[in-house]
């Protein structure tokens, strides 16, 4: 997490030079700090001025999770999809 505002419950979060806003309003049993990892689920809504930022439902501190692992893991997960998703249409 790069940045949370406690007034509005914004939260910038970071991965690979990407950042994302999400809306923490729904979530607040969880403790936010700078610098840790989060996971949310949630909507993805798209402003006017083309602003994505996720209504998060759901989310947890990851801290500590191996992300080469996590990173190798969604890869394979995307292999599994492209394959069956090629399959189903032939």
């Amino acid at each position: 997490m790069q940045e949370y505002s406690v007034e509005t419950a914004i939260a910038v979060i970071a991965d690979q030079g990407a950042t994302l806003k999400v809306d923490t309003q729904h979530l607040r049993e969880l403790s936010f700090r700078i610098g840790s990892i989060f996971q949310f689920i949630g909507e993805l809504n798209i402003q006017p001025n083309n602003e994505a930022i996720l209504q998060a439902r759901t989310g947890r501190n990851v801290d500590g999770i191996d992300l080469d692992l996590y990173y190798q893991s969604l890869q394979q997960l995307r292999q599994f999809q492209a394959k069956h998703m090629k399959n189903a249409t032939t």
